[in-house]
């Protein structure tokens, strides 16, 4: 019995697992920093010391991003945590294997992107060939209708089966997704001489991933955007909360205000505190929140929090003198809520509301604002909500 279990399996399973274990095998660690086993102990203590990538970013104060330049760089720290996205692509900077694929494999083998605008293609030629099977149905029951008085269902053909396709049994044909090279236009492409590539993408980090690299796991240098020396801790903290001051030149590592509700802080606190939790902390702003929470990564399965970051007053004095205007610190709406509640619904992602408590200058002193000790005096506060739907829920 066992051996028939262990044949029986089929070939596109075999493929499958292959390649799980492959894509766990790519992104197997969750953070830059590798710690391997330690191989020699001496009074108790490892001598084994963590491998260290050191990795580089420029700052960008225009788009408040850290851009990583260096495609070894950028692809590790996307494979080792998910950090950033590529400005070219959706997530994972492939648009240099795009273009590869385009030139060399002839589509054989497809990245993201690609999969997502053949499915695209595919959906919109089935609406297509449905709504001209609808049209024809109408029309031949019509016909029926004014010629023999007679009623026949739309859509059945004689034999019961059905001739208006569905999305189970409609299949692709190989005309319905064209490629947009003609055959001339690649025989012309292949007469020319091919020149090599040149990666146009970088890794854009945004300013809480690129602090937790370079405070939390010290495996990021940051550059100068002008000079390109490396900055300090000091100067990259007075940088961060500078790029959040309205101003017509900002200001990189001159002194900031000292506040406790500056937006980099704010937003920082809650990156910081899901990421050390374990979670993979991503953008959510395509699902109208702040963060998404992914428990391994988005390759693995799809994002299963979606956070929206409520910033609290300790003080409303604080508030009303404020130079910034956070978002979600006003009371919102339930109609606001709502929506937001529904849209995370349909694609199955529960929502939390995060609060994170302001610390007032009453109470702490401003001057505490010189470093990242100043987190300790925020407080971050969840509350899971979710949809009552009768009809699911009346257990």
């Amino acid at each position: 019995m066992s051996l028939i279990n262990q044949t029986s399996h089929s070939k596109g399973s075999f493929k499958s697992s292959s390649r799980r274990a492959e894509t766990a095998r790519v992104y197997a660690h969750p953070i830059p920093i590798i710690f391997p086993e330690p191989t020699y102990k001496f009074l108790g203590l490892s001598l084994t010391r963590p491998l260290n990538p050191h990795c580089t970013a420029v700052f960008d104060p225009l788009t408040r991003s850290a851009w990583v330049s260096n495609s070894g760089d950028a692809s590790l720290l996307w494979q080792r945590g998910f950090f950033g996205k590529g400005d070219l692509s959706r997530s994972e900077p492939s648009w240099l294997a795009r273009q590869i694929n385009a030139r060399q494999m002839k589509g054989k083998g497809l990245t993201s992107e690609e999969i997502t605008a053949k499915r695209r293609a595919e959906r919109k030629q089935f609406k297509l060939d449905r709504a001209k099977a609808i049209a024809a149905a109408a029309a031949e029951a019509e016909t029926a209708f004014n010629e023999q008085g007679r009623v026949i269902a739309p859509g059945i053909a004689p034999d019961g089966t059905r001739i208006i396709p569905s999305a189970a049994t409609w299949k692709p044909t190989s005309a319905s997704v064209l490629s947009e090279q003609t055959p001339l236009d690649v025989a012309q492409d292949e007469e020319e001489e091919i020149e090599p590539i040149q990666d146009l993408e970088h890794l854009q980090l945004s300013l809480q991933e690129a602090f937790f690299l370079v405070w939390a796991l010290d495996c990021l240098t940051i550059l100068h955007p002008e000079t390109n020396t490396s900055f300090t801790l000091a100067e990259i903290w007075n940088t961060f909360q500078n790029a959040h001051i309205p101003s017509s030149v900002p200001q990189l590592n001159a002194p900031s205000p000292p506040r406790f509700d500056n937006p980099f802080l704010v937003s920082y606190i809650a990156y910081h505190h899901y990421r050390s939790l374990g979670w993979v902390v991503k953008s959510g702003i395509k699902f109208c929140v702040d963060y998404l929470l992914y428990k391994r990564g988005p390759v693995f399965q799809h994002a299963e929090f979606a956070i929206v970051v409520i910033p609290v007053y300790e003080d409303p004095e604080d508030q009303a003198n404020s130079p910034f205007t956070l978002q979600n610190a006003e009371p919102f709406t339930w109609s606001w809520l709502s929506t937001i509640n529904r849209v995370n619904s349909q694609v199955q992602k529960t929502l939390i509301l995060s609060y994170i408590t302001i610390p007032a200058e009453s109470r702490v002193s401003p001057t505490i604002l010189s470093s990242p000790a100043c987190f300790a005096h925020y407080s971050v506060r969840e509350v899971v909500l979710r949809r009552f739907i009768p009809a699911r829920m009346r257990d």
